[in-house]
């Protein structure tokens, strides 16, 4: 299978006439016309990023390099579909200048138990379809090995069923989401009833994902 990054660097260096032999506006795809079966995560088109109130004067933000994923999916009926991925708790990510021995505090209990747990586990328990490309899903998330009910919504941007440049089918998706993190034991450092001295109960996230399926059957 040609890599990713090859495949659009042939694109582009092909130009104009390759643009017009695909059709190229991917969002105007009838994504039910992708193949059905297993999805995975194209990791180098994918980003995670999260956010956190600290002390009520700022927004921390980070992200996890490092995560995988598996989409079970009949594009003819995403209702169906089943969404598994795992986040490598090791590859935490802070862009911002970082105070000594910051990073290594946040990788150990009781923040992210990197040592007894090393990877964070998202599993859909439903999909309710809310619009043409947009849908709500359910899923249990775990962390440090306490798992809690969460929601995030997710709009489907784009996609092809492949082609004589990129020979699988191939969906990418905008989700974002927010969660209680007492509700899965982690608790630490949340600030006290009444005031906003401390990291904040609520995280919100955010994911782009490509994710590339069955071979094209041009």
């Amino acid at each position: 299978m040609m890599r990713p990054a090859l495949v659009l660097a042939g694109i582009i260096a092909a130009g104009p006439a390759i643009a017009q032999d695909l059709a190229m506006d991917t969002t105007k795809t009838d994504l039910a016309t992708l193949q059905p079966g297993t999805y995975r995560l194209d990791q180098a088109h994918s980003s995670l990023i999260f956010a956190v109130d600290h002390i009520g004067i700022s927004i921390f933000r980070a992200s996890f390099d490092s995560f995988t994923a598996t989409l079970e999916m009949d594009p003819a009926d995403p209702g169906t579909a089943k969404l598994s991925a795992t986040i490598d708790v090791a590859s935490l990510d802070i862009p911002t200048p970082e105070p000594e021995g910051f990073r290594a505090m946040l990788t150990t209990a009781p923040w992210f138990d990197l040592t007894n747990h090393p990877e964070i586990i998202l599993v859909s328990t439903a999909i309710r379809l809310t619009g043409e490309k947009a849908a709500e899903v359910e899923a249990v998330l775990t962390i440090n090995g306490t798992s809690a009910p969460i929601t995030m919504s997710v709009t489907a941007l784009g996609g092809w069923v492949g082609n004589q440049y990129d020979p699988n089918a191939r969906i990418g998706f905008h989700a974002e989401g927010r969660f209680s993190r007492s509700a899965v034991g982690f608790d630490v450092g949340l600030p006290p009833p009444g005031t906003t001295m401390g990291v904040a109960d609520e995280v919100s996230f955010s994911v782009d994902a490509e994710f590339t399926g069955p071979p094209w059957e041009g």
